[in-house]
């Protein structure tokens, strides 16, 4: 697969595995709707200056906007209240675990809505890691159960999330996640203002919360989305899921919560999934439309020969265009390859 979008991806969950633990321990701090709004101002706060000097044109807002409200709205302010809700009904590392079914969801919904290939390795490595936190989300305790339910809930908000984000090829990642944190956080913020009256907890508790906005959101979704351009959504998310692997791992070392049985062979197996989709790029025949759009990309690659008047060297963004090309080589399903695969057999 493509080195970059594996590093990226791999760098988001870092960061992200890492917040989840750090997280909860402020749920008993505020509402789950303070926690969410102050989460993403944290994450518009670290993208701000990048978005600062290079703001998006009105047009490109434009092009993307009803599908950059989607991802506001589903993955910006729905689902981080409903893993808020949810970290207060379960320990620490097993919220990290059961975040794993985001992948099921995204890579469900890469494959049948957005037409997305997956191939038997994508597959079957999705369903090693479901069945990880299937094995982890059982339990006889009805608050457990609760608390699952409503981290499998944020976990569907933000695999649709996942899917419109990744196709939002004309936006940069950092825009994406400055208008998702700014106004989900603002929106999260005043309610639960509004629901708690005007305090938002302690001096320390909000500046923790949003530091760790900043780090595991703002700049774990900017790593993230910068990679599914280069991997596909489906692919990216299961790269993305060692992040619950990261912050587990975290809470059993820095939170002395303690490993349980379920949690550790929940790992194993989730683990052994995300190992599968590690070669999964697939290679045959295929055609690309002429076409113009605007991404950052770099001229060492099959698909950006176009002059310059003056040599661009390394990545750079501009609006570009693709004359219409047929060729075979390997590839996932990114920016360039969402094509279908009815006349080749199934790829794995």
């Amino acid at each position: 697969m493509n080195s970059r979008g594996v590093l990226l991806c791999t760098a988001a969950a870092v960061l992200f595995g890492a917040s989840a633990p750090a997280a909860s321990r402020l749920a008993d701090d505020m509402s789950a709707f303070t926690l969410a709004g102050l989460l993403y101002l944290g994450a518009a706060i670290a993208v701000m200056p990048i978005v600062v000097r290079d703001p998006p044109s009105a047009p490109t807002l434009r092009r993307g906007g009803s599908r950059l409200a989607v991802a506001v709205v589903v993955g910006g302010a729905i689902a981080p209240v409903l893993l808020a809700a949810g970290l207060t009904r379960t320990s620490a590392a097993s919220a990290s675990l059961l975040l794993n079914l985001e992948l099921g969801f995204t890579v469900v919904l890469a494959g049948l809505l957005f037409g997305e290939h997956l191939g038997r390795r994508v597959v079957t490595g999705t369903l090693a890691v479901v069945a990880g936190g299937v094995v982890l989300a059982w339990s006889a305790s009805t608050d457990l159960r609760i608390g699952a339910l409503l981290i499998a809930g944020a976990c569907a908000c933000w695999a649709i999330d996942n899917c419109v984000t990744a196709a939002l090829d004309e936006l940069a990642p950092s825009h994406i996640t400055f208008v998702k944190g700014l106004i989900a956080g603002s929106v999260n913020l005043v309610i639960g203002i509004a629901v708690t009256g005007a305090s938002t907890g302690a001096a320390a508790s909000v500046a923790w919360a949003l530091v760790v906005g900043a780090i595991g959101y703002g700049v774990s979704i900017t790593l993230w989305v910068g990679g599914a351009r280069e991997l596909g959504a489906a692919r990216g998310q299961l790269v993305f899921a060692t992040a619950p692997f990261i912050g587990a791992v975290m809470a059993w070392t820095l939170f002395d919560d303690q490993p349980t049985i379920r949690e550790l062979a929940a790992l194993a197996v989730a683990a052994a999934g995300v190992s599968l989709v590690l070669g999964s790029d697939h290679e045959h025949e295929h055609h690309h439309d002429e076409a113009e759009h605007d991404h950052e990309h770099r001229h060492d690659d099959v698909h950006h020969v176009h002059p310059h008047k003056v040599a661009v060297q390394g990545r750079h963004r501009h609006r570009h265009h693709h004359d219409h090309v047929v060729h075979h080589h390997p590839h996932v399903p990114d920016l360039h390859h969402r094509h279908g695969h009815a006349d080749i057999g199934t790829p794995t």
